[in-house]
């Protein structure tokens, strides 16, 4: 085998990839400017009659895809959750689980409601939350479950619906990275009290930014609308306003151009699965590796292609392995994200002014100090153990070839 690139060897790729940051690696075409030329045209650009805009028009093609009863379209996928929590209405104080294996927009609207998060730990084979775990952090305060539908593969969710319905307590489905991934052949977003997801520009459907929130419960869905414009419920001419709401009101823009990309979205689950599943089989054999286990005869979408790595066998550790790999020319990057109890808007309490607030305050024992290293061992570790390769609907099968070849080199060449 040729010498590694690092060491003055040839690259295995001179090219770049197809990036989900252009539209190398989207779908964006003339759909999407005839939906932008036809909002404009029509000189209202905001949503402001739910029933009579695009932005309605893709909750009810949405609903459809889904297999849901109701959606209720926002300005992002943290919005989106956002609905989701300020739906169920929890009281200061009361708990949310969740994973520490997230983006923050997971984390953001428990705190705006002045609720607590509360971290379970991760399962070290799938990556997404550990059930067990979730159950060990259930106390009388805990109001909700949200489990996110990790890199596009679905969390094990019959545990967690066992949780939720022996405790009585609401399960959100944060499904920003997983359109389209199933459980069991059904659709993530579909088992939950509430599932969300995210219309931002890596996502497999984009307007730019967007969320969409579901649900079959008619009551969480009239809380979400209200939610999501200002308590206002726009019935009759007497303009009120019924509890505490926020502005997330989705523009006619992204409305319609999420409502043509919606129109793709199963070719661009297709094309993801072909290309995550060439490559699954491709390094299938290559040792000191291996992909994360799909709980429920589970499918991924394939968001991003998340790889485990034996470091004490190959001698390296994830970020040296990342960057010699990154230097044959293949995008990969060591890690994820650090559990998010460790980010200083936890981990020092930096929330409304010096209040700390909802921790040390009369509506809860927790303090923000029990966000430290060693709460979730499991997530900490991931980052040590595992890296992350972009993937996107227009990888050709020579795109996952040259991918497969570097990993498959890379390992050769350090074990």
């Amino acid at each position: 085998m040729a010498a590694l690139a690092r060491d003055g060897g040839p690259k295995v790729r001179t090219t770049p990839f197809p990036s989900v940051s252009n539209r190398d690696g989207r779908t964006i075409g003339d759909e999407e400017l005839q939906a932008v030329e036809s909002v404009l045209l029509s000189g209202q650009l905001n949503r402001t009659v739910p029933a009579q805009s695009r932005a309605a028009d893709l909750e009810h093609d949405f609903a459809e895809w889904l297999g849901v009863g109701y959606v209720a379209a926002s300005t992002s996928g943290t919005s989106a959750l956002h609905l989701a929590v300020a739906s169920i209405d929890p009281n200061p104080g009361d708990e949310i689980i969740t994973t520490p294996i997230t983006d923050f927009g997971t984390i953001i609207p428990i705190l705006s409601q002045n609720a607590v998060p509360v971290f379970a730990d991760v399962d070290p084979d799938t990556y997404c939350i550990d059930p067990k775990s979730v159950e060990a952090n259930i106390t009388d305060r805990t109001r909700a479950i949200i489990a996110v539908h990790l890199f596009g593969q679905p969390a094990d969710l019959d545990p967690l619906l066992e949780l939720s319905r022996k405790h009585n307590i609401p399960l959100i489905e944060d499904c920003s990275q997983a359109y389209g991934a199933t459980y069991r052949g059904q659709k993530v977003g579909t088992f939950g009290e509430i599932g969300t997801f995210s219309l931002q520009q890596s996502k497999h459907i984009t307007a730019g930014d967007g969320g969409m929130t579901v649900t079959n419960n008619e009551d969480l869905a009239y809380r979400m609308r209200l939610f999501s414009d200002k308590g206002w419920p726009r019935q009759g001419e007497l303009r009120t306003h019924l509890y505490l709401g926020l502005n997330y009101r989705m523009t006619e823009m992204q409305g319609a151009i999420a409502r043509a990309q919606l129109g793709k979205l199963d070719t661009v689950i297709a094309n993801r699965r072909k290309a995550g599943h060439l490559l699954e089989s491709l390094i299938a054999d290559v040792p000191h590796l291996r992909v994360p286990q799909l709980p429920g005869d589970g499918e991924s979408v394939y968001w991003l292609f998340p790889v485990h790595v034996d470091v004490e066998a190959l001698g390296v550790s994830v970020a040296e392995f990342a960057e010699i790999v990154r230097a044959e020319g293949v995008p990969i990057s060591p890690g994820y994200v650090k559990p998010m109890y460790l980010a200083p808007a936890l981990a020092e309490g930096k929330t409304y002014g010096d209040s700390h607030f909802p921790f040390d305050s009369p509506y809860t024992t927790r303090s923000y100090k029990e966000y430290k290293e060693g709460l979730c061992p499991v997530a900490e570790r991931m980052s040590s153990e595992m890296f992350t390769l972009a993937i996107n609907e227009n990888y050709t099968e020579q795109d996952v070839q040259d991918i497969a070849e570097a990993l498959r080199k890379v390992v050769s060449a350090i074990s």
